[in-house]
């Protein structure tokens, strides 16, 4: 079981002692039955107590649920440690049988059975291997938050070509296309989900596949940029912003030092003739903004060839 997020179950409790906890906000209600203690977050770490909390949804569900069952897709994702686009509302759960009567809200069932081969435990609970989570969030997800998990699987190991193979041991057919796509564009070289993004809005604009990481070497040393078309001399980096806040990135970050060390950066690889696109994160109503600003470096025989990917969807 996942030790540090303990869940609590109502019968655990005397009835006044549960109710004053959770007066006083010292207990969140996961589901029907099912609350967790809680803690103020600091802002800068929402995301990482939006994922704790999806971690003990799980705990909670597995705890309750009497048939057999394995968590699946972006849970199993999430359980595997795994970056996402975003924290899943739902708990996702494979079960054999479709169930009857109401069904709880918090859950998503899929019909279907995992086989042995296709199951691990992680934290204590059950669920999809790495390469089967893969393939049934390339398959069922938006294909921007299908390419972040599969990037980090794949700095992790996972093999693309297991994942392939479990495409085809579920009956579902659709979403097979894009789930290919996605596969075959996997990058163990983006560092994070908002470099894939930039990554993914490239690909979606119709240029070439560009290279992650991609080394320039300058006079101070050899640089990286998080997006590169060398024989373009077109370099692209996400500049997010949270690394500019002190403690923004870890406890005891110091933003001005960072700073410090972009500029000189930047200004080493200024020096070598080439000037990254920087990017940071906007909205959907803007990202013709990005697509335009990475398109314009390259020369105008190829731009006119670019044609926006018929598979790929406007980020969510």
């Amino acid at each position: 079981m996942i030790d540090d997020e303990p869940v609590i179950l109502a019968g655990e409790l005397q009835r006044h002692v549960l109710d004053q906890a959770r007066r006083a906000g010292d207990l969140e209600r996961l589901r029907r039955g099912a609350y967790r203690t809680v803690e103020e977050p600091r802002d800068e770490h929402r995301l990482q107590t939006a994922r704790r909390r999806a971690r003990a949804l799980a705990a909670a569900a597995h705890r309750q649920l009497d048939a057999d069952h394995v968590f699946s897709h972006e849970t199993a994702a999430l359980l595997h440690g795994l970056r996402l686009w975003r924290v899943p509302a739902v708990t996702h759960v494979v079960q054999a049988y479709r169930r009857s009567g109401g069904a709880a809200a918090d859950l998503a069932r899929h019909l279907s059975t995992v086989p042995p081969a296709h199951r691990v435990d992680q934290v204590g609970l059950p669920v999809t291997t790495l390469s089967r989570t893969v393939a049934d969030c390339a398959r069922s997800m938006h294909p921007l938050e299908g390419l972040v998990i599969a990037d980090h699987a794949l700095a992790r190991g996972v093999d693309l070509d297991e994942c392939r193979a479990a495409l085809g041991v579920t009956r579902r057919r659709n979403g097979t296309r894009r789930a290919r796509w996605v596969l075959d564009h996997a990058d163990a070289g983006a560092d994070s989900a908002w470099e894939t993004w930039l990554r993914y809005l490239a690909l979606r604009s119709g240029l070439p596949r560009p290279i992650t990481q991609a080394p320039i070497t300058t006079a101070r040393g050899v640089f990286h940029c998080d997006l590169g078309w060398p024989d373009w001399s077109v370099y692209a980096e996400f500049d997010g912003l949270l690394k500019y806040r002190d403690g923004g990135v870890r406890p005891g970050h110091d933003a001005a030092q960072e700073l410090l060390r972009e500029k000189e950066r930047f200004d080493a690889i200024r020096a070598t003739g080439i000037n990254p696109v920087r990017v940071t994160a906007v909205g959907p109503s803007r990202l013709g903004e990005v697509a335009r600003a990475l398109t314009a470096r390259f020369p105008e025989e190829l731009r006119r060839t670019l044609r926006q990917h018929p598979l790929l969807p406007a980020p969510p």
